[in-house]
């Protein structure tokens, strides 16, 4: 069974004047993300693309049990950004240079000083970052990605650029990550196949199609399937770079074609 999923075009002060190729551009408003409507086989994980022109605030997210011991509906958030392009120079942050007090982060964040305390790497096609729960992080402009994260929608933002969007320092301060950003959690798509995040909430595979690197075992079960570029048939059903689908077994389904996929799916305990 392969079933294509819906998107949802969002407006973000951020986003870029037009989508580049496959996507339409369906409004005169810039356009930050893409997302596709999680399955309600796998509505645990959100799948969406991100286009920046300029920087999107420092933020961080809150973990499954700081969520819970808010009160908040939604689960916690963690998310690995794919890089698709990039500009000259273009970067993304994720956890600060040296340990900080959350005195020091509340203050930083309200005279802009946090950005400066950030690691920013710059970042080409083929990248990926795991940013677990609690990383305090920002994407730069210039950058498209796709994201796959846990399905929530709880985002702290603790610096804005001075835009006049509301800022939530208090619950920021308090489910973020204080220190640095453990590099091991990056990686870059080298090969034909390769695991990018094997972490608490879901996995993450990419796979080149038309080599003889075997599938992940993963695949062999309900996953969430996005192609980067060129397109493949499966089943029949033709699935390209600017979709998504559920795929039931992608072991055991007919596959012809040239593609590199992106295959996702979340672990027992999620």
């Amino acid at each position: 069974m392969i079933r294509k999923l819906p998107t949802r075009f969002v407006d973000k002060v951020w986003g870029v004047k037009r989508l580049p190729a496959p996507f339409p551009h369906p409004s005169d408003q810039p356009i930050g993300e893409v997302w596709f409507e999680p399955p309600p086989e796998l509505d645990q994980l959100l799948v969406k693309y991100i286009f920046t022109s300029e920087r999107l605030s420092v933020q961080a997210h809150p973990s499954d049990e700081q969520a819970e011991a808010m009160g908040l509906a939604d689960g916690g958030k963690s998310e690995c950004w794919v890089i698709l392009d990039a500009e000259p120079g273009a970067s993304i942050a994720v956890g600060f240079r040296e340990d900080i007090t959350a005195e020091d982060m509340r203050r930083s964040a309200l005279d802009g000083t946090i950005v400066d305390k950030l690691v920013w790497h710059e970042v080409q096609r083929g990248d990926a970052f795991y940013i677990p729960a609690g990383t305090v992080h920002a994407i730069g402009g210039g950058i498209s990605l796709v994201e796959v994260q846990q399905n929530s929608d709880i985002t702290f933002r603790l610096f804005d650029y001075g835009r006049p969007r509301e800022l939530h320092l208090d619950q920021g301060v308090e489910v973020a990550t204080t220190g640095p950003y453990p590099l091991d959690l990056s990686t870059r798509m080298d090969d034909d196949a390769g695991l990018l995040v094997d972490g608490p909430h879901f996995r993450l595979f990419y796979w080149q199609s038309n080599t003889s690197a075997p599938l992940p075992a993963i695949a062999q079960a309900p996953s969430i399937v996005i192609p980067l570029s060129g397109e493949i048939m499966l089943d029949g059903q033709r699935l390209g770079a600017g979709e998504c689908a559920l795929v039931e077994d992608l072991g055991s389904t007919s596959r012809a074609g040239n593609s590199l996929l992106l295959i996702a799916q979340p672990t027992a305990s999620s």
